[in-house]
């Protein structure tokens, strides 16, 4: 949102296919990525929503009062509506027993419907219990997808339509660096001084990372977890190496899992394990690891942002964009154990989609691809962000374009 102006997010039609329904429509994701604004979009779609920002003591209190003195609260205001109330919560993980306050809520109170948002799903697990089983729907906030980014910026780019002409292609490229130096968080991409751009992402890393999840997760080895969130951004893209991770960083195994648990749920990173046929083979494997955005990513490296970038964070921001767009198909990597690679693997419903990242289509080696077809039939494809002559035989695109070839996944 800059000013009066708030931009549409792509998660929008998905959430509003359930106004309608009776469920608790729950929203997460990291801070900073703009759930409070989406609530704004939906409430602009309803006929006098009612608005509870949780992070103020007084709306807080007025919840942990109990269900009954909640709803008195509305009937004396006079913010019950025919035949629906919508009621927003925002930071719902606040309350001291946010899971009976909306089970009663959803199961005394039909003619209200509820949507709350919550800072992480570690947050909302540890206070969520199985009596709201049945009762929620949930989705996942990320920050900005590259098309997302692109209409923040207010460029003219429909990325489901092909992009040919050469100065629309070296203008994507331009703004495509951009967007996997700085990463996707709203207010960042909405900054156009770099100064100020890594202030904004040394905040969310203080404020958030730092704090938040120490809090959330009680961590006490903060130096030793500061040391794991550096090293972990430095491997982003890479095969996770739980031993090997231990001893440079000083943190013993269980301890190691539980912070991994803790960044998994609260948006910084996540573990994405090898695609097999045989299920027991892969549960065996080690998996890899990507972060979520690369601003984060390259700010805990370098401690600034970098005037390049790598191929392993070309590889982790062509992964958050398969997350963000298609969160429902699993993501996984192929490697076999004469070290065949193949740096995505998509599992949808039309069959499989490999998909090897690199820098240059020059880089693009045939024979891993060709032997992930010849055993599993998937389609295979190179992501390259520079493109140029190449001896491979398979077929290449653009980051971008897999809006447009991937469209009716």
């Amino acid at each position: 949102m800059v000013g009066n102006k708030i931009y549409p997010r792509s998660i929008l039609p998905r959430i509003e296919r359930f106004l309608t329904t009776p469920d608790v429509l729950v929203i997460v994701g990291a801070r900073q990525t703009g759930k409070s604004t989406l609530l704004k979009l939906l409430m602009q779609k309803l006929e006098q929503p009612v608005y509870f920002d949780l992070e103020d003591f007084k709306y807080r209190d007025l919840c942990n009062s109990g269900v009954e003195v909640f709803v008195q609260y509305l009937l004396e205001n006079r913010l019950l509506r025919e035949p629906k109330t919508y009621v927003f919560l925002d930071e719902i993980q606040l309350l001291n027993d946010p899971s009976s306050f909306l089970k009663l809520l959803h199961d005394h109170y039909p003619d209200l419907k509820l949507i709350v948002t919550g800072s992480s799903t570690f947050a909302i697990r540890s206070k969520f219990r199985d009596s709201l089983v049945g009762r929620t729907v949930n989705f996942e906030l990320f920050p900005l997808s590259f098309q997302e980014f692109l209409t923040f910026k207010e460029e003219p780019f429909d990325l489901t339509q092909p992009v040919t002409t050469p100065a629309s292609v070296e203008r994507l490229r331009q703004l495509y660096r951009e967007y996997i130096l700085f990463g996707g968080f709203p207010k960042i991409v909405l900054t156009e001084e770099k100064e100020v751009k890594e202030v904004y992402l040394r905040q969310i890393i203080d404020t958030y990372l730092k704090a938040d999840i120490r809090d959330l997760g009680n961590i006490r080895q903060i130096d030793k977890f500061n040391k794991l969130l550096r090293v972990l951004a430095q491997q982003s893209a890479s095969l996770l190496n739980l031993a090997e991770l231990s001893n440079t960083t000083g943190i013993s195994r269980p301890t190691l899992e539980d912070y991994l648990f803790i960044l998994e749920n609260t948006y910084v990173m996540r573990r994405v394990s090898p695609f097999a046929g045989n299920m027991r083979k892969e549960l065996f494997k080690r998996p890899k690891i990507f972060f979520l955005d690369t601003g984060l990513m390259h700010m805990l490296i370098f401690r600034e942002i970098p005037d390049f970038f790598s191929g392993n964070a070309l590889e982790t921001a062509i992964f958050t964009e398969f997350t963000k767009i298609f969160p429902e198909i699993p993501i996984h990597f192929w490697r076999t154990r004469d070290k065949k690679e193949i740096d995505f693997i998509l599992d949808t419903r039309d069959g499989l989609y490999a998909l090897e990242v690199k820098m240059n289509s020059a880089q693009l080696r045939a024979r891993p691809l060709q032997a992930f077809q010849e055993q599993y039939q998937g389609e295979v494809y190179g992501i390259c962000f520079e493109q140029g002559k190449h001896s491979s035989g398979v077929e290449t695109m653009y980051p971008w374009e897999i809006y447009s070839r991937f469209k009716l996944l």
